[in-house]
């Protein structure tokens, strides 16, 4: 089947190599002539496990192209669109400007019978609007809308073997199941592995993507409200958290306190919500997530204040080793990562930071050049004052504390995502503080 990606950023190139690994004819298209011409040798643009073999046996195939003329998107039977729609300057709703520009290049070049089948994480109401203007082109296209649920650190595996599928039909049942079909036939393989398939409206599949991202956003600031109870209670939220983790109704997934979320979805989406509420005059639905916003930000200044505190109120001119700079792990995304904002506060309170991540510096150097990075771990604990670790990579969570012991000046650590086995560290003489830990 001959598929068309509009837009290769981190959705869009996982999307077309997943699509050529599974046999599709593939295109993809990106106004970006660097991103393309490193697509095109192979070469992913970014950190994503899994993603450079399937890349490159897609290009070597010949099955995946990429492009930056749209023209050459013409012929595919469907049109994925999945630009990014990142949070407006000054507010926080959704900026479409990305979504409607793809929409504008590909009307000229789509035929009768053509799917245009939206990827992108939109406000709820945008399908409706993108599919007047395809119906008023006289293309005879139709509108889908198939939402993604990547996990960053696992988007190939969600691609290829996804948890659920989402279509977003047409009202009209002729072109309803005539999309239904297209999308059939492209997740073939999926369907004949038994994925389960949501078949509904354009407004509920919108709805579903911003949805997740807002429980799960929900259940992680929730957690975190409970360890700022903890932390003035003398209560340890991890006991706490598999305490209630074992209530089937709630589960343990997602109950891991600490420095907060990040990224470039779950912030992002969750404003962005808010905002197409308030828009719909229904703000007070989701007021709720304002406030799970804020509990989200203040975790991070939590660390930070934890960490002034282990430094007896005096950051200045202390070597600090930052742990991490990806918002998480398996990724070398920065977006809106809490690991980075709490390296990036502690050198504006004087301290000398040197932060390491085993995929994430040179992102985080052209953002913030003013921290120092080093490569190595054993080189960040270097006659350390204090140890900060905020994003959980395996090697830091399995760390040795004899091994970083020998290496630091004072042996005193915060554990920003209570991954640390606390009793081991102190067991080893170190001063061990966790987020809403005793």
């Amino acid at each position: 089947m001959k598929i068309s990606v509009i837009g290769c950023g981190y959705l869009g190139a996982v999307h077309a190599a997943s699509m050529a690994e599974l046999g599709h004819e593939v295109i993809g298209i990106d106004v970006d002539p660097a991103k393309v011409g490193a697509l095109s040798e192979g070469r992913a643009p970014f950190f994503e496990p899994g993603l450079p073999e399937i890349l490159v046996a897609g290009v070597q195939s010949g099955r995946l192209r990429f492009s930056t003329d749209i023209a050459d998107a013409a012929g595919a039977a469907v049109h994925f669109v999945a630009v990014g729609t990142p949070q407006r300057a000054g507010s926080y709703a959704a900026d479409l400007r990305f979504v409607d520009a793809a929409i504008d290049g590909l009307l000229p070049h789509l035929a009768d019978g053509d799917l245009v089948a939206g990827k992108s994480t939109v406000p709820v109401g945008t399908a409706a609007r993108i599919a007047e203007r395809i119906a008023g082109s006289g293309t005879g296209a139709m509108l889908a809308w198939n939402p993604e649920f990547l996990r960053e650190g696992f988007a190939v595996k969600d691609t290829i073997t996804p948890d659920r599928l989402v279509y977003g039909l047409p009202p009209e049942s002729e072109a309803a199941e005539r999309a239904r079909e297209l999308l059939d036939e492209v997740y073939a393989t999926a369907l004949a592995a038994g994925t389960p398939l949501v078949t509904t409206d354009y407004a509920t599949a919108e709805l579903v993507k911003v949805s997740a991202n807002a429980f799960l956003a929900t259940k992680i600031s929730f957690i975190n409200a409970m360890a700022e109870i903890a932390e003035v209670t003398g209560a340890d939220v991890t006991q706490l958290a598999d305490a209630i983790g074992f209530d089937a109704r709630i589960g343990r997934r997602f109950l891991g306190a600490g420095a907060g979320f990040g990224g470039g979805c779950l912030p992002k989406d969750i404003r962005a919500f808010t905002a197409r509420a308030e828009e719909l005059g229904r703000g007070e639905s989701v007021a709720f997530l304002k406030e799970v916003d804020a509990i989200n930000l203040r975790r991070r200044q939590r660390v930070v204040d934890l960490a002034v505190e282990a430094l007896d109120g005096q950051p200045y001119g202390k070597r600090v080793a930052v742990l991490g700079l990806a918002f998480k792990p398996f990724s070398d995304d920065i977006r809106d990562s809490p690991a980075l904002d709490v390296a990036v506060r502690l050198k504006g309170l004087g301290a000398e930071v040197v932060a390491t991540d085993p995929e994430a510096i040179a992102n985080s150097r052209r953002i913030h050049p003013q921290l120092d990075y080093v490569e190595d771990v054993s080189d960040a604990l270097e006659g350390a004052d204090l140890v900060v670790l905020v994003t959980e990579w395996n090697e830091y969570r399995h760390m040795d504390p004899a091994f970083a012991g020998a290496r630091v000046k004072r042996k005193v650590v915060i554990d920003g995502r209570n991954c640390l086995d606390a009793v081991g560290w102190r067991a080893d003489g170190w001063e061990y503080h966790g987020l809403g830990r005793p």
